[in-house]
């Protein structure tokens, strides 16, 4: 039984990834006059971040993409790139919140999207980043809820957080924190550190709770 169940562990990983990695995007947003650009853009570029294709309701696929504002709220021009065929696309700013760091795109294509729910889950369960760290590509990595429900840390103006330990690096905000079943739990935000933008181990999704009571509130052209 615990061999079995070991098992089962070392394996959800690859069965998220072939479930989810198809909804999450590289988000390119292009920030003139931005001095210090990462990961070898050129100046006016911004680091690169993730998005995720989401929907509303019981569509398989859609063209909205959640990312988080921080990445996009500076931006005159925001590209996507899908990871399966590596295309650049413009996309459009729909809507951002800056107090919860929510910003929602239109893309011109659509693609297998996740389903936007209040899913909840509990310090010890399993999941799974999926993300574009460092713009290098959709990556994953997997651990666990480290706590729920992080709040006054500082961030943003309102916070709902879930923490986890699972690896979260520069160029992941806007990704997408999913369960053993891929299912979406919430979206990558921030990591916490003191010296540099690394992994420290201690790292924070916005909760599916509070992305939905944000989102239901805003009317979608």
């Amino acid at each position: 039984m615990v061999l079995s169940s070991t098992t089962a562990f070392a394996d959800h990983g690859t069965h998220t990834w072939e479930n989810t990695h198809r909804s999450v995007i590289a988000v390119l947003p292009t920030w003139p006059g931005y001095e210090k650009p990462g990961f070898g853009a050129p100046n006016g570029v911004a680091p690169e971040g993730s998005g995720i294709s989401i929907a509303l309701g019981s569509e398989r696929e859609s063209d909205l993409v959640l990312t988080a504002a921080h990445v996009v709220d500076r931006a005159t021009r925001v590209q996507v790139r899908d990871s399966d065929n590596g295309i650049l696309a413009d996309a459009k700013i729909l809507w951002i919140d800056s107090d919860a760091d929510i910003a929602l795109l239109r893309t011109p294509t659509s693609r297998p999207a996740l389903n936007l729910t209040t899913t909840s889950v509990t310090p010890g369960q399993h999941v799974c980043v999926i993300a574009n760290p460092f713009g290098l590509g959709m990556s994953i990595s997997c651990g666990v809820v480290s706590g729920t429900h992080r709040g006054g840390i500082g961030f943003n103006p309102i916070e709902d957080f879930i923490q986890t330990d699972a690896a979260v690096n520069p160029g992941a905000s806007g990704g997408a924190l999913v369960d053993a079943n891929g299912v979406l739990v919430g979206m990558i935000a921030s990591i916490f550190t003191k010296d540099a933008d690394i992994d420290a181990g201690v790292n924070f999704a916005i909760s599916s709770r509070l992305l939905v009571e944000r989102i239901k509130r805003v009317a979608i052209p």
